[in-house]
């Protein structure tokens, strides 16, 4: 017997639409269900459902799994009965928000911005700039982002350090922060968000960066406590990139939009070509493992 898995778009319906033992059932987010909703075990919300899809748990009695089109799951912790599973979308953005990291980096050390001033100015501002080659990055996750960061900025002559949630090969335990931070140029987060990474980087975290560091943000806004930043901003001594904010949407009247030393954009790390495409290929796989019987292997909770 097939399973019923809801779908928000037309390209979860063509994704799953090869699947063995899945009928795929369109619904649009934030309208009533359609009718054989109810029979469905699987409910993919959407790419910016947010917490709106959690309104439809009471109305799906049968559900077994949510899974996510993020690798974020901080909108559904808290929020499952007992019995359904959870499934990220690991490994479909872990390459787009690489590359995004690495064009913050690449953008603040070869100060493309001062030369695309210059350049609208017709000016001619030769001068010598930093080079990411030979820099001490510490990338903090060693999940799929962190790992897909590491390979480039290997292949850009950088040196990487990478910190996990508890010490492996390969990987220092998140314990050995205070000892690092002052050893390297330039902190990358790609944490999630949990009770232990909300508010990690604050005054204390950043005084322990050398003068002249840079922060990059690719993990989620109140991973970093913004009023604390955003000291350090004004003072000169740190440099920032984030792709996400606390709050966001940022407000126009943040006082973010104008601090020295940021290159801030609107939470676009993933949001490229093909991301859809991506994302819908981990989670047919992941559902596929579902329908034969098996346990999801991007499982965030739950048994099968």
């Amino acid at each position: 017997m097939p399973i019923t898995v809801l779908v928000p778009d037309d390209h979860g319906m063509s994704a799953l639409a090869e699947l063995d033992g899945v009928t795929p059932l369109r619904f649009e987010l934030g309208e009533p269900l359609p009718p054989g909703a109810a029979d469905a075990e699987v409910i993919v919300p959407g790419m910016q459902a947010g917490r709106l899809a959690v309104d439809y748990l009471p109305h799906l009695p049968k559900l077994k799994l949510v899974q996510l089109l993020s690798a974020g799951v901080e909108n559904w912790i808290g929020q499952l009965p007992d019995g359904i599973m959870l499934a990220n979308c690991r490994g479909a953005h872990g390459g787009s928000t690489a590359e995004w990291a690495m064009t913050a980096l690449l953008t603040i050390y070869r100060e493309m911005r001062e030369f695309d001033a210059a350049q609208r100015e017709r000016r001619w501002d030769f001068h010598k700039t930093d080079s990411l080659q030979g820099k001490r990055v510490l990338t903090i996750g060693a999940g799929d982002l962190g790992n897909q960061l590491k390979r480039r900025l290997e292949a850009f002559d950088a040196h990487v350090t990478m910190v996990g949630t508890t010490a492996r090969e390969g990987v220092r335990g998140i314990g050995e922060l205070p000892g690092l931070l002052g050893d390297h140029d330039a902190v990358v987060l790609m944490v999630p968000v949990t009770p232990q990474t909300v508010g990690m980087v604050d005054a204390k975290f950043l005084s322990l960066m050398v003068d002249g560091a840079v922060l990059v943000n690719a993990a989620r806004g109140p991973v970093v406590v913004t009023d604390d930043l955003l000291a350090e901003l004004r003072q000169g001594r740190l440099r920032a990139a984030l792709d996400v904010t606390d709050p966001e949407p940022l407000p126009s009247d943040h006082p973010l939009w104008t601090a020295p030393g940021l290159l801030l954009t609107p939470h676009v790390a993933g949001t490229c070509t093909r991301n859809m495409e991506r994302a819908y290929a981990v989670a047919a796989s992941q559902i596929a493992m579902f329908a034969a019987g098996e346990k999801p292997s991007n499982l965030v909770r739950g048994e099968y």
